[in-house]
């Protein structure tokens, strides 16, 4: 099948990613034509002057538009792109040379109306980046399921690296309005109507995700909020180890408690744990830096998480 891809990216405040992402495209091991859209979210910070650093590189769209979300921005390009086949990245990602050559070689080996790749760490990010990258990705935390083969279950491709084809996208609409967890939304859709979904590889991007805790901590909080709405949506998706990082910072707080009266033994298989993230992550990242805050990360992404899946699951109304 002859695709035309046009590549979708939503933007808000973030010229600085934008120029990064922009130039990896500029680099690709790729020979046909694709088109890239820019869609400014509404930003107070334009990218604009960055886009036309390009203009003789790419063919490349610049679109302003009101402040509506990254689900409503990517519909927004979606709806004027030119391409049969749609890629959706996130602003805080660099691809590596060979990503639209791996994109087309798996969906020519098996085409299937949407994909998902997979994200990690860029040597060039900071220490605290490739920890939040392991928290995400490692299968102590996640179970591996942002991309990996050995995931547990279905694989539910992410918007930070998304591909839907023309065709998908006027069936379902697109994203929905939901703030959070709007792509697990829109996969579960395309399932609903029958579009077959994938996992390329070796389609991998560099995903620079949140430069703090505390902006890993609202994100985390948000992922978890979603869930449970989710869940009431579909039903049939509903998994129990959707509850576990609640528990886990429940059993936790338990655990100090009990320590307090001299009984240490739940808190010793907390610690366990930690050590175990410490080696894996030691190991993957011959870092001693990147190994210690990689405990943090994956603490800050279950209290993140756990908490947003709690609050969401009691408060929100059917």
């Amino acid at each position: 099948m002859n695709l035309l891809y046009s590549i979708i990216i939503p933007v808000y405040n973030r010229p600085n990613e934008i120029d990064e992402l922009l130039d990896s495209l500029t680099k690709q091991d790729f020979s046909d034509d694709f088109e890239v859209l820019i869609i400014e979210d509404g930003s107070t910070i334009k990218s604009d002057i960055i886009v036309k650093k390009y203009k003789s590189q790419l063919n490349i769209k610049y679109f302003f538009k009101e402040n509506t979300g990254a689900g409503a921005s990517r519909n927004f390009g979606m709806q004027r792109a030119l391409g049969n086949y749609f890629i959706i990245l996130d602003s805080d990602v660099i691809l590596p040379e060979h990503y639209l050559s791996e994109v087309k070689k798996g969906l020519d080996i098996k085409y299937t109306d949407a994909f998902g790749g997979p994200d990690t760490a860029h040597a060039s990010f900071t220490p605290l980046q490739k920890a939040i990258n392991y928290a995400m990705t490692s299968m102590l935390t996640t179970g591996g399921i942002r991309g990996k083969k050995q995931a547990v279950g279905k694989f539910q491709p992410r918007s930070f690296n998304l591909g839907i084809s023309k065709i998908a996208f006027k069936k379902t609409q697109g994203f929905s309005k939901m703030k959070n967890g709007e792509d697990i939304d829109l996969i579960f859709r395309l399932w609903e109507n029958e579009f077959d979904t994938q996992l390329l590889e070796k389609a991998f991007v560099y995903h620079k995700r949140r430069s703090s805790l505390k902006q890993f901590l609202k994100q985390t909080y948000g992922f978890g909020t979603a869930r449970p709405i989710l869940n009431k949506k579909y039903p049939e998706t509903t998994k129990l180890t959707y509850w576990f990082p609640s528990l886990f910072i429940i059993v936790f707080q338990i655990s100090i408690i009990l320590a307090i009266f001299g009984n240490i033994q739940i808190l010793f298989f907390y610690g366990a744990y930690f050590c175990l993230l410490w080696l894996d992550s030691l190991f993957k990242s011959k870092n001693l830096s990147v190994a210690f805050l990689s405990i943090v990360a994956s603490f800050t992404q279950f209290v993140g998480y756990g908490l947003g899946f709690l609050q969401s699951q009691l408060f929100t109304e059917e």
